[in-house]
C-alpha cells in the first residue's frame, strides 16, 4: 500500500524508479532532488532505495552534516569507506590522490579533478560487479570538496550501471546549476494535503483541520507532525499564532518533544547532532563528561520512544531533528557540548580543532593555531573551501594583529582561488584595516588587483605599482613575487592600463631576479611587451622547444607566450607537450587553458578539425572549473573556427563569447570575436561588413582593440578595405604597423604586413610583392601559404593570366580542403571556375562524421590505448569509452580497433610551391 507521505508524488516516483531501473539494466544517470525541509525528499528517495535493493542494486549512502561542512572531503570519506576494498585496484596516481583526499595518506596535494577521476573509477569498477545507487542526503550541508567531486562524477555517468541521487534544499552550482537534471518537489495541492491529513489524523474538527492545512501549506512532514504536536499538549493548539517560517514550525515540533526528555537523553542527542557522523561511543563519553556521571546507550530509549531516532543508533528520524537540536540549545549548552567532544576526539586533529573553536567565544591563539594547521591539512587533501573556512575562523580567534593579517590575507587568496570574489573582498577589507607590514601590503595589493582582473577599465598606476612591488618582494618571497607580477602582466593582456603603465610593467619584468630562460619570465615578457621583447622571446621559445621538458605548467605558459608574439605553429607544439602531463596530474583548470591555446593556435593555422577537438574539450573543462574568461575565449575561438569552415554557427558562438566578455571588458576575447566576424563576412563576399568588424580590432578607442592580437588580422583587414573602397584607411594602418615589424620577427605580423603591402601595391609591383610574401611564409604554416596562393591566384586571374592562376589556386584549394577550411576552399573554387577550371566540392571524409569526443577516443584507440587508459586521459569511465567506440565504428565503416589507424591517417597534405 502506498505510504501516505508519498501521496501526490506519482511523477517523481516514476522518475526515480526509471533511474534505478536504468542502473539495474546497465546504464545510469544522476538527478538532484530539490525541495524545502519536510517536503518529502528523504521519503521519496528511501522508496527508490528500497526499489533498488529489490532489483539487486547495491545502495550506498552519504549524509551531509552541518557541523562538518568545513571538514575537507568528509562526505567523500563516507562513500569511499564503503568501497575501500577497491581502492588498491585503482591506477597509481588515482589511488594516491584518493587516499590523500580522504586522509588515508599524507602525500603531495592532489588536484581535486584527479580525486574526481579516482572516485569515478572506484564507483564504476564497483558498479561493474554490482549495479550501484548512490544516495547523498542533505547535500546542502556537505563540504565543498566532496560536492565538487560528486558533481564531477555525476556529469560523467553515462554508460555505467550507476545512479546518483543528490538530495538538497538549495540548488548548488556544482550540481543542478552545472547541467544535472533537477527533480523539484513542490508543495502538495490542497486536495492531496487534505487527503494526507485525513489519513494521519482522522476525526479532526473542521476548525482545527482548516488551521493545520493552512499552517502546513502543502508540506507533508508538517501535515504529519503538527497533529502529533497538537495531541501532545492535550488538544490545545500549541503553535505560536501568526505566520512562522515552515522550517521553524517543524523545528518547534521536534523541539517540543526534546524538552520532555531526560537530561542524559537530551545531552546525547545534542552531542550526536553536533558530532557529524561520529560514533555513539564518542557521544556517550562526551555526555558523561558534560554531566559528570556515567551515561550508557539506555539513554537513547526515550528518544526512540518519542520517534526522534530510528533504532538504538545515531540515525535521526528526519534531518530536521538534528537541525532542531542544534538551534534549540542555548549558546552555553552548545559550547559545553563542543568542549566535551573536543576532549574526546584525541587523534582526530581536524574534528577536534573545529569543536575546540566552536567552544570558544573570544580570542584563543591555541585554537587559532589548531585551525591554521587544519587549513594546511585541508589544502594537502585538495580542500580549498575547507581551508578557507578554517583560516577565516582562525583569524576571528586571533588577537595579534600581525598573525590576524596573515590569516586574513591567506584566506583572501584562497577565496580568489575558489571563485568567491565577494568573500575575498570582505577579507581584504578586514586585513587592510590593520597595520600591515611591507610584505603584507604587497599581498593585499595583489589580491586587490586580482579581484579587478579582466575589468574593462583598470587603474594603470596601480598595475604598475603592483609590478614594481612584486620585484621588490621577489628576493625574499619568490613565489609571491611571481604571483603578484603575473597579476599585473595579465591586466596588461586582458585590459588597457595605458602605455606608461605597460612600459613600467615591462621594465619590472626585466628586473625580476630569475633565470633568463625561466618559463614564467619568458611568458611574462611575451604577455606585457611582445613587440619590444618579441625577438628575445621568440629566441627563448625556440630554445625551449629544442630541450626536453618535464614541466607541464611551464610548457602551457610558453604556448600562450608563443600565441601572443604571433607564432601559432610554435604555440601548438609547445602546448601539445603539456597536455598528457596535465591530464595525468588531474590539473583540469590548467588543461582547459592549454587546450584553449591549442584551439586558438589551430584556428589561426586553419586546422579546423584539430581546433574543434581542442575547443570542445576546453569549453567543457572551462565551464566545469569555473573559468569565465577562458570560456569566453573558447567561444570566440569556436566562432573563428566556424568562420574558417563556413559554419553558420559562427555568429552564435561570437554572440555567446561577447555576452561573457563585454561586461568584464575582456579585450582578447572581443578581438577574436570581431576577427571571426570579419573572416566570415570576407569569405561570403560582404566586404563592407568585413571591414567594419576588422577595423574595430585596430581602433584603440574600441573595446575590441587589442595591441597584439590585431597582428593576426592584418591581411584580412587590408583585403576587406581594398574591396570596400577604404584602401586609404588600410594604408594608414600598415604605416603604423610597419615600424613594429622592424622590432619583432613575429610571423603573424610579418606575414600580415607582406601580404597587406602586396594587396595595396600598384600592378607593376604587385606580383613581386606577392611572391616575396609567399617566400616569407614559415614552412609550418600551410594555411598562410594557401592564403597567399589564393591572393596571388586572384590577382593573376584579374590580370588575364588564367593558366598561371589555375596552378596556384589549385594549390590553395587543396590545402584548404585538407585543413577543413571550407569557406576558404569555396573561395578558391569560385576563382578556379572563373579561371576556366572545374573544381568539384570535396566529399565529406568519414572522420568528419564523428563528434569531437568520438574523434578523440578514436585517435587514442588508434594509438593502442586500452579503454581504461583512454578513460584516464579523457576523465570518463572505461564503459563510456566503450560506448563511444561502438557508436563510431559504423560511422567509419570499421569493425575493429585495428582498422582505426588507417581510417584516421593524416588528411593534411602540404602542397608543393607551384608558383
Amino acid at each position: 500500500m502506498q505510504r501516505p507521505v508519498l501521496l501526490g508524488r506519482e511523477t517523481e516516483r516514476r522518475t526515480l524508479a526509471a533511474l534505478v531501473e536504468r542502473a539495474a539494466s546497465g546504464s545510469g544517470g544522476a538527478v538532484v532532488v530539490l525541495g524545502a525541509p519536510g517536503i518529502g525528499k528523504s521519503t521519496l528517495v528511501a522508496e527508490a532505495a528500497a526499489r533498488a535493493a529489490g532489483h539487486g542494486v547495491r545502495v550506498l549512502t552519504a549524509v551531509g552534516v552541518e557541523s562538518e561542512e568545513d571538514v575537507a572531503c568528509a562526505g567523500l570519506h563516507q562513500l569511499v569507506h564503503q568501497l575501500r576494498d577497491g581502492i588498491d585496484d585503482l591506477p597509481g596516481p588515482q589511488r594516491a590522490a584518493l587516499r590523500t583526499a580522504v586522509g588515508l595518506a599524507d602525500e603531495a596535494v592532489p588536484d581535486l579533478y584527479l580525486v574526481g577521476l579516482a572516485a569515478l573509477t572506484l564507483l564504476s569498477d564497483a558498479a561493474v560487479k554490482t549495479p550501484l545507487l548512490v544516495v547523498v542526503e542533505d547535500a546542502h550541508w556537505m563540504d565543498r570538496a566532496s560536492l565538487d567531486v560528486l558533481g564531477f562524477v555525476a556529469r560523467r555517468i553515462e554508460s555505467d550501471p550507476l545512479a546518483l541521487v543528490v538530495v538538497t534544499r538549495g540548488l548548488d552550482d556544482r550540481l543542478g546549476g552545472a547541467g544535472l537534471p533537477v527533480l523539484a518537489l513542490d508543495p502538495l495541492t490542497d486536495a492531496v494535503s487534505g487527503e494526507l491529513l485525513d489519513a494521519v489524523a482522522p476525526g479532526l474538527g473542521q476548525q482545527v483541520r482548516r488551521r493545520l492545512l493552512e499552517e502546513a501549506a502543502g508540506n507533508p512532514l508538517a501535515l504529519i507532525e503538527l497533529p502529533v504536536a497538537l495531541q501532545s499538549v492535550g488538544g490545545a493548539y500549541a503553535l505560536t499564532p501568526g505566520p512562522l517560517p515552515l522550517t521553524e514550525r517543524l523545528e518547534r515540533t521536534f523541539t517540543a518533544r526534546v524538552s520532555r526528555l531526560p537530561a542524559a537523553t537530551r545531552a546525547v542527542l545534542l552531542l550526536a547532532a553536533l558530532n557529524g557522523d561520529g560514533t555513539l561511543d564518542e557521544c556517550l563519553a562526551a555526555a558523561a563528561r558534560m554531566l559528570g556521571t556515567a551515561v550508557d546507550v539506555a539513554a537513547l530509549g526515550p528518544a526512540v520512544d518519542a520517534g526522534l531516532v530510528a533504532g538504538w543508533g545515531m540515525d535521526f528520524r528526519h534531518p530536521l531533528v538534528r537541525s532542531a537540536l542544534h538551534h534549540a540549545a542555548t549558546a552555553a549548552e552548545r559550547q559545553a557540548a563542543h568542549a566535551a567532544l573536543a576532549a574526546e576526539l584525541q587523534g582526530q586533529p581536524d574534528r577536534q580543532a573545529w569543536h575546540r573553536a566552536a567552544a570558544t567565544s573570544g580570542p584563543d591563539e591555541q585554537a587559532a593555531r589548531d585551525l591554521d594547521s587544519t587549513a594546511g591539512r585541508a589544502l594537502r587533501r585538495g580542500g580549498v573551501a575547507a581551508a578557507l573556512a578554517a583560516l577565516r575562523r582562525a583569524a576571528e580567534l586571533t588577537a595579534d594583529p600581525s598573525a590576524r593579517a596573515d590569516r586574513l590575507l591567506r584566506a583572501a587568496e584562497l577565496a580568489l582561488e575558489s571563485g568567491r570574489p565577494a568573500v575575498a573582498a570582505n577579507l581584504l577589507a578586514q586585513a587592510r584595516s590593520l597595520d600591515l607590514s611591507v610584505r603584507d601590503q604587497g599581498r593585499a595589493a595583489w589580491v586587490g588587483i586580482a579581484l579587478a582582473e579582466g575589468s574593462a577599465q583598470g587603474e594603470g598606476t596601480a598595475t604598475a605599482e603592483l609590478a614594481e612591488l612584486a620585484v621588490g618582494l621577489a628576493p625574499g618571497e619568490p613565489v609571491l613575487g611571481l604571483r603578484m607580477l603575473w597579476s599585473a602582466v595579465l591586466h596588461c593582456f586582458w585590459g588597457e592600463p595605458g602605455p606608461d603603465a605597460r612600459r613600467r610593467v615591462a621594465a619590472a619584468v626585466d628586473r625580476m631576479p630569475v633565470d633568463a630562460d625561466n618559463a614564467d619570465l619568458v611568458a611574462l615578457r611575451a604577455y606585457c611587451a611582445p613587440v619590444e621583447r618579441g625577438r628575445a622571446v621568440l629566441e627563448s621559445l625556440a630554445g625551449q622547444l629544442d630541450r626536453s621538458s618535464e614541466d607541464a605548467e611551464g610548457d602551457q605558459l610558453l604556448g600562450g607566450a608563443a600565441v601572443t608574439v604571433g607564432a601559432p605553429a610554435l604555440a601548438n607544439r609547445l602546448t601539445a607537450r603539456s597536455l598528457d602531463a596535465l591530464r595525468a596530474q588531474g590539473r583540469l583548470s590548467m588543461l582547459a587553458r592549454a587546450l584553449c591555446v591549442q584551439a586558438g593556435s589551430a584556428a589561426r593555422l586553419g586546422d579546423v578539425r584539430a581546433g574543434q577537438l581542442a575547443a570542445e574539450e576546453a569549453a567543457e573543462l572551462a565551464r566545469e572549473t569555473g573559468q569565465r574568461l577562458v570560456h569566453a575565449m573558447v567561444h570566440a575561438i569556436r566562432a573563428q573556427l566556424a568562420a574558417v569552415c563556413g559554419d553558420p554557427q559562427a555568429e552564435a558562438w561570437a554572440a555567446e563569447a561577447e555576452r561573457t566578455a563585454l561586461p568584464g571588458g575582456a579585450r582578447p576575447a572581443l578581438a577574436i570575436v570581431q576577427t571571426a566576424r570579419g573572416q566570415a563576412a570576407l569569405c561570403q563576399g560582404r566586404y563592407g561588413d568585413a571591414f567594419g568588424h576588422l577595423r574595430r580590432v585596430f581602433d584603440p578607442a574600441d573595446p575590441a582593440f587589442h595591441p597584439w592580437l590585431r597582428f593576426y588580422g592584418v591581411a584580412e583587414l587590408v583585403e576587406a578595405a581594398v574591396r570596400s573602397d577604404s584602401a586609404e584607411v588600410a594604408r594608414d594602418i600598415l604605416a603604423e604597423l610597419t615600424p613594429l615589424g622592424e622590432l619583432t620577427p613575429s610571423p603573424a605580423l610579418l606575414c600580415g604586413l607582406r601580404l597587406g603591402h602586396a594587396l595595396l601595391s600598384p600592378p607593376a609591383d604587385a606580383e613581386q610583392r606577392y611572391r616575396a610574401a609567399l617566400d616569407a611564409v614559415p614552412v609550418d604554416w600551410p594555411f598562410e601559404r594557401a592564403r597567399v596562393h589564393l591572393a596571388l591566384g586572384e590577382w593573376l586571374r584579374r590580370h588575364r593570366r588564367p593558366a598561371e592562376s589555375r596552378v596556384v589556386l589549385q594549390a590553395a584549394r587543396e590545402v584548404f580542403d585538407a585543413l577543413g577550411a571550407s569557406a576558404w576552399a569555396e573561395r578558391a573554387r569560385q576563382e578556379l571556375r572563373a579561371a576556366g577550371a572545374s573544381s568539384p566540392r570535396r566529399d565529406l571524409a568519414a572522420v568528419d562524421r564523428l563528434t569531437s569526443t568520438e574523434l578523440h577516443v578514436a585517435q587514442l584507440a588508434a594509438q593502442g590505448l586500452t579503454n581504461r587508459e583512454i578513460g584516464e586521459r579523457l576523465y570518463v569511465s572505461p564503459r563510456t569509452v566503450s560506448t563511444h567506440l561502438q557508436r563510431m565504428f559504423p560511422k567509419l565503416g570499421v569493425t575493429s580497433r585495428g582498422e582505426l589507424a588507417a581510417v584516421l591517417g593524416s588528411t593534411v597534405t602540404y602542397a608543393e610551391d607551384v608558383v
